[in-house]
């Protein structure tokens, strides 16, 4: 009985100690990158009880070609943010891609589309699919995740919007459409929607006002949401009633926020890229 209870108690030990290993997330992205994983996402996990490390590789407005590019030649023109395990954030510059994929043994590592080129499905083979196999090759362990970047708003003044007919509807329908066929095509483990999360907040009291510039994010609720969607995607836990909300936010505005991150995140697997509304 004692040796049952022993190993019994072992059993708990080594699972605590599994469980308590931080979530290791490694975005190659831009500035939607910055918006979504850099400020809130660490606090949310710490609040339901996660441990994460966060690493975004930054170049503003970069496209898949450039960051194929940038593998491809080993380029070190990355601003590399690093969010630890305390949530304190360190930035170094001139980084490529490989060391930082190296650095860690990343558990998640995401790809995105630069936001004018979102949902225009030629900007995005032959390099996404080069891309994903470049991460298969260094890092064999970690899921591959698709950010879906969102709409930009209405009265945006942002010149890829004219790809899209200065549409918000148009647009955002064509980034669901390329999300769908990248996860689809390159096998990709996980669409985080983002975009989804965003129209429906629009949707909400909040109307078309997620957004600080008519494209980046609103600096307190717009990336709030993104982080929420971030959360719930990766750590299969609802947002809704998570503790954690930025200083500053209304008890509406927290749920109106939440509820929108968690629809979208319910909502994707029954989206069809034949069938949007």
């Amino acid at each position: 009985m004692k040796r049952l209870i022993h190993l019994m108690l072992l059993c708990c030990i080594v699972a605590a100690g599994y469980a308590s290993q931080p979530v290791k997330i490694l975005a190659i992205g831009n500035s939607f990158s910055e918006d979504a994983i850099e400020q809130n996402l660490s606090e949310l996990a710490s609040a339901a009880g996660y441990s994460t490390i966060i690493g975004n590789l930054y170049i503003p407005g970069c496209p898949l070609e450039r960051h194929y590019d940038n593998a491809a030649r080993n380029i070190g023109d990355y601003r590399y943010r690093k969010i630890g395990t305390d949530n304190r954030m360190v930035e170094t510059n001139k980084v490529t891609i490989e060391k930082a994929i190296r650095e860690e043994k990343w558990d998640y590592i995401s790809l995105q589309q630069a936001s004018h080129f979102s949902g225009l499905w030629n900007t995005y083979e032959p390099y996404l699919h080069e891309l994903v196999c470049y991460i298969h090759q260094l890092a064999p362990q970690a899921k591959i995740i698709w950010h879906q970047t969102w709409a930009y708003a209405k009265s945006s003044d942002h010149s890829g919007f004219k790809n899209y007919g200065h549409s918000q509807k148009r647009m955002y329908r064509q980034i669901l459409q390329c999300s769908h066929r990248a996860m689809k095509e390159e096998g990709l483990d996980l669409i985080v929607p983002c975009g989804t999360a965003i129209q429906l907040a629009r949707k909400s009291f909040i109307g078309d006002n997620m957004n600080r510039d008519g494209y980046h994010l609103n600096l307190v609720y717009g990336r709030y949401t993104a982080a929420c969607t971030w959360f719930e995607a990766l750590f299969k836990t609802s947002v809704v009633g998570n503790s954690y909300a930025p200083k500053g936010m209304s008890l509406q505005l927290i749920r109106a926020t939440q509820n929108a991150a968690h629809k979208a995140v319910l909502t994707l697997m029954t989206l069809s890229s034949t069938k949007l509304q």
